[in-house]
């Protein structure tokens, strides 16, 4: 079976880094955040903050794990080798199922939701619109990596210089600057500010998704000692800057009070500043963020199902690789189809909640593994170490058991709101049989 080919250079990592992480959340959820903070301005651009540098402590932790162990699959991997196959499965199991297909499935909607704004369409064939979406974008991964890669790298810097436009419109005819200092306070305080604030990182983080979907493709990348740290570090250094420049314009525009109401933030500024026409164009922006937000999935996630495959953990087809495009052609289609039923559900909503919880579970245990895996190569010469071990990867760690233990309280105290809680369980519930039944298929297949 010919193996996956080392074609991303560091140049494709870090695209790949930005432009996993900017897909619908920045255009939307700001204004949520400052609505779940009391209008404070103030704690709203320090959940920002954190959010970035959480997702740096993250970045610089996973690429000591990535330049370490360089293989296909990312915190799969450093799960298992840090913790055992159980849990390794585990994530796996959750990926496919939520973390990955629901991200793709809340994609693939926000991009026929911003259609419309273009050009009204039935609710039917907005469902055809977002299956179609997933389908053209899994052609392309399955066609090859360099083609994926290379629809990456275009579709990042497109979207991402528009953000750069966007802030700089927004802040130069926006007239609502002075009203920022007045709203800089909380006017939460105690217990039920630090809630809120961990609520409010929950959506934060949603905007932030995607920076550790580049360590999937480790397998393939070229002199990933090198390239896995110096991407991971850049990459989140621009992410930080734009997002918080974004944020600023768009209260600039609005206004505190305006963009606390505001559940489609992007939209609503840019109407207000340049008139009602604006709004098409915030629509083409993000149906260009949501269409590369989705390539960066589909051309990362199936190599965990590859790897999970190879070590006899999940369908075996999933690692087979294309004779001729070189890509796990199987595990991609597969995550397309069951991407494109979720879409077709019209659940999204509800199932990308889920994904964000259920992935800081793991996200968390995979930096944590980094202290088993250190212990264990202690006499071998590690390309990378991250800066401020242990401490770097620790906070990471617990910052992430905090944003879950708040989640899960949140969950508990109105569980109508909240039903990723019974999903997670589930997901469990399913995963555990699910896993003994593939070990003893994968006893039962000679070797």
């Amino acid at each position: 079976m010919p193996p996956l080919l080392r074609t991303l250079r560091q140049r494709d990592l870090l695209y790949l880094f930005v432009g996993s992480v900017i897909g619908s959340g920045i255009f939307l959820t700001p204004g949520q955040v400052l609505h779940q903070l009391g209008g404070s301005v103030g704690f709203s651009l320090l959940a920002w903050l954190a959010g970035g540098l959480l997702s740096l402590l993250g970045a610089l932790t996973y690429a000591e794990l990535a330049a370490a162990n360089p293989e296909a699959g990312g915190l799969y991997c450093y799960i298992r080798d840090g913790f055992g196959r159980f849990f390794a499965f585990l994530y796996g199991w959750c990926l496919f199922l939520v973390i990955a297909s629901a991200t793709i499935a809340a994609l693939a909607r926000a991009f026929t939701r911003y259609l419309t704004e273009i050009l009204p369409i039935s609710d039917i064939a907005a469902t055809i619109v977002a299956i179609l979406m997933i389908a053209v974008v899994s052609a392309v991964n399955v066609w090859g990596t360099r083609k994926s890669s290379d629809l990456q790298n275009w579709t990042t810097l497109v979207k991402a210089g528009l953000v750069v436009l966007l802030s700089a419109v927004l802040l130069s005819l926006g007239h609502h600057a002075s009203d920022l200092p007045p709203a800089m306070p909380a006017a939460q305080h105690g217990f039920s500010l630090a809630t809120n604030f961990g609520l409010a990182m929950v959506a934060v983080l949603w905007a932030y998704e995607g920076w550790q979907f580049g360590t999937y493709s480790a397998g393939e990348v070229v002199n990933p000692q090198k390239s896995f740290p110096r991407a991971f570090l850049l990459g989140s250094v621009i992410l930080i800057v734009l997002y918080l420049v974004a944020v600023v314009a768009y209260l600039v525009a609005l206004g505190p009070a305006a963009a606390s109401a505001s559940t489609a933030i992007a939209a609503d500024s840019t109407r207000l500043v340049l008139g009602r026409w604006a709004g098409k164009a915030i629509a083409a922006t993000i149906l260009i963020s949501t269409f590369s937000a989705t390539n960066s999935v589909i051309l990362t996630a199936p190599r965990v199902f590859y790897a999970m495959a190879n070590d006899h953990l999940f369908f075996q087809k999933f690692a087979e690789v294309h004779p001729r495009f070189r890509t796990p052609a199987i595990a991609i289609v597969a995550l397309g189809i069951w991407s494109a039923i979720l879409a077709s559900a019209g659940k999204f909503a509800e199932l990308a909640g889920g994904a964000i919880f259920i992935g800081w579970i793991f996200y968390g245990l995979a930096a944590a593994a980094i202290f088993p895996i250190r212990k264990a190569a202690k006499h071998t010469a590690l390309p990378y170490r991250v800066p401020g071990y242990p401490w770097t990867p620790l906070l990471f760690v617990l910052v992430a058991a905090v944003i879950v233990a708040n989640s899960v309280y949140a969950a508990i105290k109105n569980p109508a709101d909240f039903k990723f809680l019974e999903l997670t369980i589930a997901l469990f519930l399913l995963g555990t049989p699910s896993y003994f039944l593939w070990q003893w298929s994968r006893k039962r297949t000679p070797s």
